[in-house]
């Protein structure tokens, strides 16, 4: 969080409230002294909006690892993958954006991405 508030800060926006579950408690008097709330979800519920995001990042990987010829995947290879998916789900526009024509990516490290067409 120290890292991830700065970097919301330097781009605009002002955290004032973080969503996790109950094994995010032990960083609720660090927050407070940032100024932001921590808003815990209660016992066996969940916070619909991060549950969604997960199941989205594991399909995508899942979808990856079966068209990989390994039967087993290093636990480097799996962090890669995951890494490769939210990159990529940030890397363009969701439904419920913060803005219309910019990504997440964009809106906070400021950079997009380019494709180039090669032709042959």
């Amino acid at each position: 969080m120290e890292q991830i508030v700065p970097a919301y800060h330097a781009r605009g926006f002002s955290v004032t409230t973080v969503l996790t579950d109950a094994g995010f408690e032990c960083i609720r008097n660090g927050l407070a002294d940032m100024g932001i709330t921590l808003n815990v979800a209660s016992r066996n519920k969940h916070v619909p909006e991060i549950e969604r995001y997960i199941r989205t990042v594991k399909e995508t990987v899942r979808a990856i690892a079966v068209s990989l010829p390994f039967a087993r995947y290093p636990p480097r290879l799996i962090a890669e993958m995951v890494y490769n998916v939210v990159f990529w789900l940030n890397s363009f526009l969701h439904k419920d954006s913060v803005h219309t024509t910019i990504s997440p990516r964009t809106l906070i490290v400021s950079e997009s991405i380019t494709v180039q067409i090669l032709k042959a």
